[in-house]
């Protein structure tokens, strides 16, 4: 084989590895917690494509909690929706970076379609060049939908940063693509029960 036939098989069998290093789950567990907020970015369907793992699916899941309570798992980048019979339906999230995750039980306190945006002085302070207001829309980075935590500032939301589901990169919220947070936020009231762990239970 002459030396231009070796370099394409080289070509071709880096292209092959990459190809197939995007498909597993290592890949959807890469380092963004140093990933800046892009107000106004906008993802195309593309985007919000994610890894099997993380694609919204119903699972056995034990639990005493009542159908209908939500249980987050920071540590393992999943969201529950606890349902009848041993099951829940489960959603890929990103979620808080390193000293910013928390634990607790709190109740949606409201709901909000394309919600406003308005980054507290903390993160003002980390990213100057944010806007003080952002009015809700498509390049949103609440995305879609937003569940609001009790009295605190946290929030469940959507995200116009989808390939940050699987990491810990937020200032505490939760966030889902904007296709699964639109379909948990049709399937929970005001009042649901949300439950917040950060360590799996034995």
């Amino acid at each position: 084989m002459n030396t231009l036939g070796r370099g394409l098989l080289a070509l071709l069998a880096c292209i092959a590895a990459l190809s197939f290093s995007s498909l597993t789950p290592a890949y959807a567990q890469r380092d963004y917690s140093n990933l800046e907020d892009q107000p106004g970015f906008v993802p195309n369907e593309a985007d919000e494509a994610l890894s099997p793992q993380f694609q919204r699916q119903m699972v056995l899941y034990r639990t005493t909690e009542p159908p209908g309570t939500i249980i987050v798992h920071t540590s393992e980048r999943f969201l529950y929706l606890v349902q009848p019979g041993g099951r829940a339906l489960r959603y890929g999230i990103g979620v808080g970076r390193e000293g910013f995750q928390w634990q607790g039980l709190l109740k949606i306190s409201r709901k909000q379609e394309w919600p406003d945006w308005t980054p507290p002085p903390e993160m003002i302070a980390r990213q100057p060049y944010l806007p003080r207001f952002m009015a809700g829309g498509p390049g949103n980075p609440l995305g879609a939908r937003a569940l609001y935590l009790g009295a605190t500032v946290y929030r469940i939301h959507g995200t116009n940063q989808p390939q940050t589901i699987g990491s810990a990169v937020s200032s505490g919220c939760f966030r889902l693509v904007n296709n699964d947070v639109i379909d948990l936020f049709e399937r929970v009231p005001v009042g649901t029960k949300v439950v917040v762990r950060q360590r799996p239970e034995l």
